[in-house]
């Protein structure tokens, strides 16, 4: 019985790892062994992307290196925009739209431009102001993850 059990654990990671099966976080950036990221100072962005290529075992270079890739983070912006309002004319819900603009340049290629905007609906209450301030901090902080998760994902598809 615990024969067929070790030959059914077996099986299974075979299985797994030949579909190209990864845990989340965990992506294959054998290509990119170093990075530079330039960013504006103290961007919460640029510290979640830091983090996420640390550990994903990519040294971060202190400075620019024409042999090594360079991911420039443009903008990230939050928008507000109204979608109703209550009956006395105060904004009922927000569409809160993330935008993030990056390049990224190989070495010895040209920079290649990235886009990309991320939605979610926020319904305020002006009875309860400080409560809805920190949530939108949590989602603001949620957007960011969403958005480093995805430029990871655009860099585990270049080879």
């Amino acid at each position: 019985m615990a024969r067929l059990s070790l030959v059914f654990a077996l099986l299974s990671s075979l299985l797994l790892s030949s579909c190209g099966f990864h845990l989340r976080g965990d992506l294959p950036l054998s290509h990119f062994p170093a990075m530079y990221i330039q960013s504006e100072r103290h961007s919460e962005l640029a510290a979640l992307l830091s983090s996420r290529l640390e550990y994903n075992k990519v040294e971060l270079l202190g400075s620019y290196q024409q042999s090594a890739p360079m991911l420039q983070l443009l903008s990230d912006t939050l928008e507000r925009r109204t979608l109703s309002l209550f009956p006395n004319g105060q904004v009922a819900e927000y569409e809160l739209i993330y935008k993030v603009r990056y390049m990224l340049t190989m070495p010895e290629g040209e920079a290649q431009p990235y886009e990309f905007e991320l939605f979610r609906d926020y319904q305020d209450d002006p009875n309860q102001a400080l409560a809805k301030a920190k949530e939108l901090e949590l989602m603001l902080g949620e957007l960011r993850q969403q958005a480093a998760n995805r430029i990871m994902r655009q860099l585990a598809r270049l080879h």
